[in-house]
């Protein structure tokens, strides 16, 4: 009976090894999510639909702050997360419209997965003004205007959180939340604890 086997009597027994160890690495690296080639960030779905200047970066950025700390700079429109040692995310953002802006520092008081959204009572009246009906909530889901996640601001109306409406990312076009493009604001939110650090400057 003649005995069969895989290895071929031509390649030593350790070239059949060496093949084994590159499949398997082959194999496990397929299942690896891709990294950005020239940030190791993993890419965010949807990201290239933004102009580049208000995508995901990473930039050098001196600051005193904490890392894990939030500066948002409303004249710029970009939001940064403190990595620490001189290094930030910025991140393209909306900020408030005229007669809406505004500074300070607060802290991160609550955080929402797919928020529920309540205009508050002078947004009602605003909108009423210009013969528009806003309901009174709006259930968490792609259609509401805070997107897929939230961090709200103290105890203030004010949010960091997602958009119905990605084109208006670069812009000054909200009450006073920033809006972030609702891949950033997931990235964003998965990176922040709460009680962190939030600087709004002009």
């Amino acid at each position: 009976m003649t005995e069969r086997t895989l290895e071929d009597p031509a390649r030593p027994r350790g070239a059949w090894l060496l093949a084994a160890v590159v499949a398997f690495a082959t194999m496990f690296l397929a299942f690896q999510p891709p990294a950005h080639s020239a940030t190791g960030l993993t890419p965010i779905p949807g990201e290239n639909e933004l102009a580049r200047n208000l995508q995901r970066t990473p930039v050098s950025y001196r600051t005193q702050m904490p890392a894990g700390s939030i500066i948002i700079d409303t004249s710029e429109r970009y939001l940064y997360y403190i990595m620490g040692n001189g290094n930030a995310l910025r991140y393209g953002i909306a900020v408030g419209k005229e007669g809406f802006q505004w500074e300070g520092s607060m802290r991160v008081s609550k955080k929402r997965e797919w928020p529920d959204w309540r205009p508050p009572a002078d947004m009602i009246e605003r909108a009423k003004a210009q013969g528009k009906n806003l309901p009174r909530v709006v259930p968490g889901g792609p259609e509401n205007p805070l997107g897929a996640r939230a961090l709200y601001l103290g105890w203030s109306e004010y949010r960091i959180h997602g958009t119905n409406a990605p084109s208006s990312i670069g812009k000054a076009a909200s009450s006073g939340c920033i809006r972030m493009f609702n891949g950033h604001v997931i990235d964003l939110y998965d990176r922040t604890r709460l009680r962190a650090r939030v600087v709004v400057t002009p």
